[in-house]
């Protein structure tokens, strides 16, 4: 980018439709020239979403620059609060981290980690420490495995909680982003308010973090409540959910057979990895994607309705899943790869743990059943995720699913589960709980 572009040592500026200018430093730009970075141009931030929202086409690349101007205010925003700047190391390490948080991202969003393949997060680190984003990041004299503590957010850096906490620039960008993008009005968050409500405080160790000044509650409440809300209507809708479960089949099948490996497919763009699949793909399901042949609903079951201590295994299992659906296509006359069960979860999903800078100038703390005290969002939170979520199984041709028996299903714990699998045990029978 910054080939033929501003003079050495001068910041450029880019247009971006969420933030406008967007100001690059020289060590964002020796960066953003990397191969493993401009990857992320062909990385679509929602992955299948578009087949359903149209606009939904933008890319990590678009989202790590604005990850980056986000992080530029916020360290703006304490260094005014604070009366002077924050250490400048400190401070050029959280924008190179913001810029390259999604750097180990898989194509087509978190598909590929619900499918069993180790995070992204993990994943950054080989970008990080070999290539040629490394040998940028040596010449720059940045600390790969500084920027990879604050990316996996441990260690004890500064204020790294704007890169990884309860409301980090990811968060910040992805949700303001997603929304504008989609064309919906459901992450819809008051980030400037946010952002001028940073206080650094140090910590009982002595640290350097993040806290929020009281007056910026209401915007924390916005950010909670568009996650609540984006989830529920767009990173959960039922055909986004669909083609997910679908292209988690179809790469899980690949990767068994040896059509292709897990270590290409980290490094793959979503043209890229498509392309691949539908060179040899004996399922069909990677036509069927690309034609927007999606399985249709054969059940469709609020959480609400499911009683609380359902099991975890349909999101947290995907091995067991796989055999669980294989089995249920079996029993309602599908074949193999013909039904998909989905129940997805994100533990912690309104959670908070932040520090909370009260006017009289008292610190408190916002997290686990205290952040109620202070948020009447945190009352109901458990109520919300749970409305978010829904159960539901996916067919390829039509097929009756007997609601009650999948219920009872999952809520039986894994282990049961899979010893009436290992039996050759009838999933859809009367038997309830294994």
């Amino acid at each position: 980018m910054s080939k033929g572009g501003a003079p050495h040592g001068a910041p450029e500026v880019v247009r971006d439709p969420l933030w406008n200018n967007i100001r690059l430093e020289p060590d964002a730009l020796a960066v953003l020239d990397t191969p493993a970075v401009q990857r992320l141009r062909y990385v679509r931030q929602l992955g299948h979403a578009f087949l359903v929202y149209p606009g939904a086409t933008h890319t990590r690349f678009e989202h790590a620059l604005g990850a980056y101007h986000l992080a530029r205010r916020a360290i703006a925003q304490l260094e005014e609060t604070a009366g002077r700047p924050i250490d400048p190391a400190s401070a050029r390490l959280l924008k190179l981290a913001a810029l390259l948080h999604d750097i180990g991202h898989y194509p087509f969003s978190h598909a590929l980690e619900e499918a069993g393949l180790p995070n992204h997060e993990r994943l950054a680190a080989r970008h990080l420490t070999s290539g040629e984003l490394a040998g940028v990041l040596d010449r720059l004299t940045v600390s790969a495995d500084a920027v990879l503590a604050l990316i996996q957010g441990r260690g004890d850096a500064p204020f790294g909680g704007l890169i990884s906490g309860s409301i980090d620039v990811d968060k910040l960008d992805y949700l303001s982003r997603d929304s504008w993008m989609c064309g919906v009005p459901y992450g819809l968050i008051d980030v400037d308010r946010l952002l001028t409500s940073l206080v650094p405080v140090s910590d009982a160790a002595g640290r350097s973090v993040v806290a929020i000044h009281d007056k910026g509650l209401a915007a924390l409440e916005s950010l909670l409540f568009a996650k609540y809300q984006m989830y529920r209507t767009v990173y959960w809708h039922h055909a986004v959910r669909s083609a997910t479960a679908m292209f988690k089949r179809l790469v899980r099948d690949a990767i068994a057979t040896g059509r292709v490996r897990v270590e290409d497919v980290a490094l793959a763009t979503d043209d890229g990895l498509i392309h691949e699949l539908q060179r040899d793909d004996p399922t069909g399901l990677a036509q069927a994607l690309r034609e927007r042949r999606l399985a249709k609903r054969a059940l469709d079951l609020p959480a609400t309705d499911l009683p609380a201590d359902v099991a975890s295994w349909p999101a947290a299992d995907p091995d067991l899943c796989a055999r669980v659906e294989d089995q249920l296509a079996a029993e309602v006359g599908l074949d193999r790869g013909e039904l998909f069960l989905d129940f997805p979860m994100k533990p912690g999903m309104l959670a908070l743990d932040i520090a909370l800078v009260r006017r009289d100038g008292d610190v408190a703390r916002i997290a686990g059943p205290d952040a109620a005290r202070h948020l009447g969002l945190s009352r109901v939170d458990a109520e919300l995720y749970r409305s978010a979520r829904r159960l539901r199984v996916f067919v390829l041709r039509p097929a009756t699913i007997p609601a009650e028996r999948v219920v009872d299903l999952v809520m039986s714990p894994p282990e049961a589960v899979a010893a009436r699998l290992d039996r050759g045990t009838a999933l859809l029978s009367s038997r309830g709980r294994g």
